[in-house]
């Protein structure tokens, strides 16, 4: 009896040890780690490995929009348009939620054939309705601005939000309450393509010039937040910019503003002030509202930009330099969906599809970018557009998207003159904005 008890031990003993080495785990370089189980699920159409208490997560987010653009109507005496398809985005991300208060993103675009960053984020949460974050990420300014691609209602944003910044190396810091959303952060250069960066380090071996800097601040109030499906946002925000290095050497110290048509087509820039040089610094400031309520949604803003000069700027004219437009649309779901808000993003979501098999949504939309300032002594152009819209949300994750827009342009919106914009007195089709003899524009 007394030896089959201390055989009965060593076979507990033994069995134990072996239990023991199966759970202890190595990663790659040999280091003892601590495993956990994780489950696997789909999450709205999403592939997403959690672990049992959530406080870790981790997918992948992929993205592909093709884009095809048909002109019609241009007069055959300007420049010709060509019509043509593209893959707008080509997106792959990796998102994790690392531990319960610790989240990071890293986000890349091959639309153009090669890697372009777009976001590099590491963000803390652990503070009561506080969100800390740094990295490569797009400054709360513009709400359409911020509005992921995925939930435009339309194929491309209105001219006058590429006044308004976009991503940029920096940090952030964000309170958010469902009454109040405020946002404030200090950013640096812009991080995209391989370009961007050899400017800044060009600047910098070459010439000794930092990278500037700017300070962007937001405030939204939602004053109808107790009441459901609807919802009113009233926001705005200013941001002090002074140039950056990721301009090539050449136009170091100065700005430039130029818009497209609201197209990715045609690649023309009609609009464009060209570098303005010696800038000291900008003041940007936008005025923002939107709501919903049920299916129908809407979205205005004003955005306008104040360029100073320096006292030694090689500028003719060293004038204060003025630019601004709007933009007001609105759309709707036709069978029973809900448009939704993000409360801690201060911008529009995905909707909620009415239907299995879909839904539909009809927009509407005006636009006015204008880039002249004469007593400045800038000629950029500026423009107007009208556009209908058609959306069919088939899946969570996959919409079809139909556009008609018109276009108007003035008489100074040559592409920094490269461009036709009206006819001479002989009738000859011209680049210069003075000789047109046509009374419109």
């Amino acid at each position: 009896m007394k030896r089959e008890s201390i055989w009965l031990l060593l076979a507990l003993f033994f069995t134990g040890t072996a239990i023991a080495q199966d759970t202890v785990k190595y990663d790659q370089y040999g280091m003892e780690v601590e495993s956990e189980n994780v489950k696997a699920e789909m999450q709205d159409g999403r592939l997403v490995f959690e672990s049992e208490d959530s406080d870790y997560r981790i997918w992948l987010d992929v993205r592909v929009q093709a884009d095809y653009a048909g002109f019609f109507g241009v007069d055959d005496d300007y420049d010709p348009i060509g019509n043509g398809a593209s893959i707008r985005r080509a997106r792959f991300a990796v998102k994790s939620q690392v531990t319960r208060n610790w989240y990071g993103e890293f986000d890349i675009d091959m639309a153009n054939g090669f890697a372009e960053l777009k976001d590099a984020i590491l963000r803390y949460d652990g503070i009561k309705n506080v969100e800390v974050q740094i990295g490569n990420f797009k400054e709360n300014f513009s709400m359409q601005r911020t509005t992921s691609s995925r939930y435009l209602q339309f194929m491309e944003r209105p001219m006058v939000t590429y006044l308004a910044p976009s991503r940029h190396l920096g940090a952030n810091i964000k309170y958010s309450v469902p009454m109040i959303w405020a946002s404030g952060g200090i950013f640096f250069q812009e991080i995209a393509g391989a370009e961007e960066v050899e400017n800044v380090q060009d600047n910098n071996k070459d010439f000794g010039r930092g990278t500037g800097v700017s300070y962007t601040g937001k405030l939204a109030i939602r004053p109808l937040h107790k009441l459901n499906g609807m919802g009113l946002h009233i926001g705005g925000a200013v941001s002090y910019r002074t140039p950056k290095a990721h301009d090539s050497p050449g136009d170091y110290g100065g700005m430039r503003f130029s818009t497209r048509n609201s197209t990715s087509i045609n690649r023309k820039k009609y609009i464009d002030t060209d570098v303005i040089k010696g800038v000291d610094h900008s003041l940007l400031y936008t005025a923002e509202l939107a709501g919903h309520y049920k299916g129908l949604r809407f979205e205005s803003a004003y955005i306008g930009t104040t360029v100073y000069l320096k006292d030694d700027s090689p500028a003719v004219n060293k004038k204060d330099k003025n630019f601004g437009g709007w933009y007001a649309q609105a759309g709707y779901l036709l069978f029973g969906g809900q448009q939704r808000y993000d409360q801690g993003g201060a911008k529009y979501n995905r909707i909620r599809r009415g239907q299995k098999w879909g839904d539909v949504e009809l927009t509407a939309r005006y636009e006015s970018l204008d880039l002249n300032d004469f007593t400045g002594g800038v000629y950029g152009g500026a423009g107007e557009a009208y556009a209908l819209g058609l959306n069919f949300w088939v899946r969570n994750n996959v919409k079809f998207m139909l556009n008609y827009q018109y276009n108007n342009n003035d008489r100074f919106a040559t592409g920094k003159g490269k461009l036709f914009v009206g006819h001479d007195a002989s009738g000859a089709p011209t680049k210069d904005y003075t000789k047109v003899t046509e009374t419109k524009g």
